[in-house]
């Protein structure tokens, strides 16, 4: 009898420890089911330039730094310069946290070096009515695309391109042919060719389709499961701002025309100080911002040709024959400064009439009061004597001179 209540007690006592350790592995269970994701969110738009860079690369220290579970990148990109998206996509390879780009609002596009950035996140994501693709090297000022440089660069895309989809198991060979034949996808079809990993209509569809996916980071297979999340919006500071508003092509062209603008004036009224102070900041800005920008070699010359056009004005009278031609050189200039036709940046058609109307009116101004100075008659020194008539009131001898008065 003793040794039966005694294996009662014990089959008892293991029986509790048995339910003890079960509801402690449920509990922990439930809590990592439990958990809300702790997500950062930043919105890159415009072109790829060293502001958007900047921003994104404090994004991802931040997003380690406060131990978050993901960086929501939500993308919206004509592309821009390939040196910044290399250093772009190392960021994003070496973060500590997954990085989630989701190509939004419907009708944006991730185009360009915004297609390469997108395969190389750890999920991407695009929602209804954008599109990816066409990521066919652009050279900075044009260029000979039979060259050997031209190719060379080319094929450097294109293995980027094809590494980036093996490295995240995307569609390679897709990956390729954006780059040489500037192929493009809507979201549909790139959810089907594998080119992304979701289509999402919104943000909370988004992070139903990614609860549970694993992702490769560098420290190994990561589950992202949860119950819920917490975004927490991270806003660009002012020196960011400042980098990606010059970089705008808008803006960078409207930097270059006030620019030569106020150097201008310099030239025609020097000593004004202002003008030529203002203009070459502005210029400078501008030239920068060019640098970061798929630039036409053709519509640079066309607007330095009128500039000097504008400023032999200045100084040969002809009757406004080279001011004309200064205004048809900057139209064109202006209308051809973006290689549009491979990069898709372009002047909206506001500011590229506005800016030529207000500039071509400027310079015509200041030519025509130029030309109106040379032409009148002097009114001061022994010059304004020429040509007036005298009296003579007294006669008398000064030095050895016979001098009328």
């Amino acid at each position: 009898m003793k040794d039966s209540g005694l294996f009662s007690k014990l089959v008892f006592i293991l029986g509790i420890i048995s339910l003890f350790f079960a509801l402690s592995t449920l509990s922990i269970a439930a809590n990592a089911e439990g958990k809300a994701a702790n997500v950062i969110k930043i919105r890159l738009s415009g072109s790829i330039n060293p502001g958007m860079l900047q921003f994104f690369r404090r994004a991802v220290k931040t997003a380690g730094d406060k131990n978050a579970d993901m960086l929501l990148v939500e993308l919206d990109t004509p592309g821009g310069l390939i040196r910044t998206l290399r250093e772009m996509i190392q960021t994003v390879m070496s973060s500590p946290v997954p990085v989630v780009v989701y190509v939004a609002p419907s009708g944006a596009q991730a185009a360009s070096a915004g297609a390469l950035f997108t395969m190389a996140a750890h999920v991407a994501a695009m929602a209804p009515g954008t599109n990816i693709g066409a990521a066919h090297p652009v050279i900075p000022g044009g260029g000979d695309k039979d060259s050997d440089i031209y190719r060379k660069m080319e094929n450097d895309v294109a293995a980027l391109a094809r590494g980036i989809a093996k490295q995240r198991g995307r569609n390679a060979k897709w990956a390729e042919d954006a780059v040489r034949e500037s192929v493009s996808a809507t979201a549909d079809e790139a959810l089907k060719l594998h080119i992304i990993d979701f289509v999402a209509p919104s943000e909370s569809d988004l992070f139903l389709q990614i609860n549970g996916k694993e992702v490769k980071m560098t420290s190994g297979l990561r589950s992202l499961k949860f119950s819920d999340y917490v975004i927490t919006v991270l806003e660009p500071g002012l020196r960011e701002k400042i980098m990606g508003m010059i970089a705008d092509p808008d803006i960078a062209y409207i930097l270059m025309m006030l620019g030569a603008a106020g150097l201008y004036f310099e030239f025609a009224h020097p000593g004004a100080i202002l003008p030529g102070t203002v203009g070459a900041i502005s210029l400078i800005l501008g030239l920068f911002a060019m640098q970061v920008l798929p630039v036409n070699i053709t519509g640079i010359l066309l607007l330095v040709l009128a500039m000097a056009l504008f400023l032999m004005e200045l100084f040969i009278t002809s009757h406004g024959i080279l001011a004309a031609a200064g205004i048809i050189a900057m139209i064109f200039g202006s209308m051809m400064i973006y290689d549009t036709s491979q990069s898709g940046i372009a002047i909206s058609p506001g500011v590229l009439w506005t800016t030529v109307g207000v500039c071509g009116v400027f310079f015509m101004s200041i030519a025509f009061l130029a030309a109106k100075a040379q032409l009148s008659r002097h009114r001061t020194g022994s010059e304004a004597l020429v040509g007036e008539h005298g009296v003579v009131r007294e006669r008398g001898r000064f030095g050895g001179f016979l001098v009328f008065v």
